[in-house]
């Protein structure tokens, strides 16, 4: 079901700025995990924006260019592998969260967060939201930014690693990657910390 700006509009008086926040990869084998933050301009909500997962690709790519053209503020930010490897995928989530919000251009007044963990150091007041990219315009809009972004990255990494077919599962640990993991090893996009849950 397509999402409108009703649950923002609830939040508070109007002029209110929000910003929802989402993040991608999290259950990867490979890549890192990104976060994105959106404002949306609740004059210009583009039509059609659902959970990033239920969207085809070529619709997400749509809404993708939409979003950047009408939104009040977009931001990205990514943990890499060796990164993740180092803090956890938990902390590194929350820490790209943090790092999206702040990179927006304008300061929000809330911020709504995609599941239960409220990310550590947020400047802004922020609610959780279980299953928020499924729920709210803003962090439906989030979850697309993110994950169109971070396709788009693997598949230019999938340049410099061919013998993984990032372009293909992106770095989540389909049959055709555990194939390729048994036959070359590990690369540097690698989460060695997600090595132990292959099987």
């Amino acid at each position: 079901m397509a999402l409108d700006y009703s649950y923002e509009r609830g939040l508070g008086a109007p002029g209110t700025m929000i910003a929802g926040v989402d993040e991608v990869g999290r259950g990867a084998l490979a890549g890192p995990v990104v976060a994105a933050a959106v404002i949306l301009d609740p004059r210009r909500v583009p039509e059609g924006l659902d959970d990033s997962k239920r969207l085809s690709p070529a619709r997400r790519a749509v809404l993708f260019d939409i979003i950047l053209r009408d939104a009040l503020g977009v931001a990205l930010a990514a943990i890499p592998a060796s990164e993740i490897d180092r803090i956890n995928i938990r902390q590194a989530s929350l820490r790209a969260m943090v790092r999206a919000v702040g990179g927006l251009a304008l300061a929000p007044d809330m911020v709504l967060v995609d599941g239960h963990d409220l990310p550590p150091g947020l400047d802004r007041p922020a609610r959780t939201i279980i299953g928020g990219d499924a729920k709210t315009a803003s962090i439906a809009a989030a979850s697309i930014i993110a994950k169109v972004s971070r396709d788009r990255q693997m598949q230019r990494l999938a340049l410099a690693y061919p013998a993984y077919g990032f372009e293909r599962h992106v770095g989540y640990g389909t049959r055709q990657h555990g194939a390729m993991l048994d036959s070359h090893g590990l690369c540097d996009l690698h989460r060695r910390s997600f090595m132990r849950h292959r099987g």
